[in-house]
This record gives C-alpha cells, sequence and structure tokens, in this order.
C-alpha cells in the first residue's frame, strides 16, 4: 500500500479525491486484477473519461477497461480533447510526420497519453484519501506472480528520463565505452538505433524506434544518429532531444531540439568533461 501522505501530494497537481485500493493480492501487478479494480471505481465514481498513460503498464490495461466499461479508446494521445461536442482528440500519425483528430463517440471514453504531451501544473490543492475495497474474486487472479527479479544497476529505458543513445556514426561496437560514460554521468539508461542492434553491436532490448521500444524521456542525445523516420517515429515524443552527427542535412537535426554538427568521437569526450566541471561547480 502507498503511504497515505503521499496519496495526498496528489491533490498539488489537481486531484480532487484519490481513492486507495486495499487488498493485498494488489501488491503485485496482475492485469485482469487492475483492470477490473479500475473499472469499478470509474463505475462508483461515474467517471466520464479515465486515461492511462501510454507506457506497458497503461497499454495493458486500457485495452482491458475499454471492454468492462464498453468504452471507446484512443491511444497514444499527445494533447488533451481539442472539442468535447464532439469529443476529439489528437494523435500523431505516420511516425509522427502528422497528427489525426479521433472522435470517440461512446459515453465513457478512455485515452492512453504519451509522456510531455502535457505541462505539470502545481496547483496548492490537497487531495481527499479515500480506502476503496474492490469486489475481486479469484478468476482476477487467473494468473500468478511466482517471483519478481529486478534488475539492479541499470536505468531501465522504460524508467528513464535521460537516454544516451548511439547510432551507426559510433562506428563500431568497441566505441560504446564513451557514451557509458555519458549514461553513467547522467544516470541516464542506454539505447541504440536499428542498424547498430541488428549489426549486433547492442543488445536488442536496447532497440528504440518504430520497431523497437517507443520512448518518451526528458532528455534524449542521439549520437551518430541519422534520424531515419522509423528511428524518430519511436522518440519524437521526447521533451528534448540533443543530436550530435557529421552530417548537417541529417534529418535528425529537424526534430533535434539542440545540435552539434561533428564526429561524435571528439564530441563525446569534451562533453562529459563539461559535464563533470558543471557537477562539481
Amino acid at each position: 500500500a502507498v503511504d497515505e501522505a503521499e496519496l495526498k501530494k496528489l491533490g498539488n497537481y489537481g486531484a480532487d479525491k484519490v481513492l486507495s485500493a486495499t487488498d493485498e493480492r494488489l501488491n503485485v501487478l496482475i492485469n485482469k486484477a487492475y483492470a477490473s479494480v479500475i473499472a469499478e471505481a470509474a463505475e462508483n465514481e461515474g467517471a466520464q473519461v479515465i486515461i492511462f498513460a501510454n507506457n506497458f503498464t497503461g497499454k495493458a490495461l486500457s485495452p482491458r477497461v475499454s471492454v468492462k466499461l464498453k468504452a471507446g479508446i484512443a491511444s497514444g494521445v499527445n494533447a488533451v480533447p481539442s472539442s468535447y461536442d464532439p469529443f476529439t482528440v489528437s494523435k500523431k500519425v505516420f511516425t509522427g510526420k502528422a497528427f489525426a483528430n479521433v472522435v470517440i463517440k461512446s459515453d465513457k471514453k478512455i485515452l492512453t497519453l504519451f509522456q510531455n504531451s502535457v505541462e505539470i501544473a502545481e496547483t496548492g490543492g490537497d487531495a481527499a484519501v479515500e480506502v476503496f475495497s474492490p469486489a475481486l474474486n479469484d478468476a482476477d487472479f487467473a494468473t500468478k506472480v511466482l517471483d519478481v527479479n529486478k534488475i539492479t544497476g541499470k536505468v531501465l529505458l522504460s524508467d528513464a528520463d535521460v537516454v544516451v543513445s548511439g547510432g551507426r556514426g559510433m562506428k563500431n561496437a568497441d566505441n560504446w565505452a564513451p557514451l557509458e560514460e555519458l549514461a553513467a554521468e547522467l544516470g541516464a539508461a542506454l539505447a541504440c538505433s536499428r542498424p547498430v542492434s541488428d549489426e549486433g553491436w547492442r543488445p536488442h532490448e536496447e532497440h528504440v524506434g518504430q520497431t523497437g521500444k517507443i520512448i518518451a524521456p526528458n532528455l534524449y542525445f542521439a549520437m551518430g544518429i541519422s534520424g531515419a523516420i522509423q528511428h524518430l517515429g519511436g522518440v519524437s515524443s521526447s521533451k528534448c532531444i540533443v543530436a550530435v552527427n557529421t552530417d548537417k542535412d541529417a534529418p535528425i537535426f529537424e526534430s533535434a531540439d539542440y545540435g552539434i554538427v561533428g564526429d561524435v568521437q571528439k564530441v563525446l569526450p569534451e562533453l562529459i568533461t563539461a559535464i563533470r566541471e558543471m557537477k562539481a561547480s
């Protein structure tokens, strides 16, 4: 269970009420059980719009809740509704090159919202915390988690606020040490482009892009990555993109907030030194 004092802090970000579900079986994430809890809470509260994060958990839970509530669903939404009559939301399509307006006509609506789609606003409010005892049954726990082994000493891509990613501009697998140094200095996760994982320079689990993991960190370093449309489709929701490439016409610069035209092998040591000096000052 989450400490009540922590739950009350959600009021500072706009929540009027926080429901705290009490059932020890919920200490481990079981998608079917969590979906039942959320659907029951939504029904009890008369909720018309249910919003999930567009992450692994949100993508797993939202379709289940949609079926339970007979609610229309729009995934990967990047803005709050632009119209309520009809209920219209916007999402990126064609790997981020265009936007589509999606109209949900059902009484209840479900959205999965991309990270960094809206700014965090502190309201100074205080949420009321209510204990909620969901009506769960054994069927909700048809799947049993026997053990959970967490990876230690490594920042996971799915959790990272900062991601350092390398492409073919790194030349070969032996040149990854400076990227690892930069990631260590920033407390960042490591990632790579598809050609890098295809070549076997880095494990496939680090591949980000349309055919890999889709991420939206606060800060994304694209080091030696040209910026193919498939790659940008997986990282374009990053709050800030910093790119380094020798080709001044590389597509990555069109999406980058900051760009350096130069050899990544020469830029990396200077960048690491500058960060260390800044941290020491």
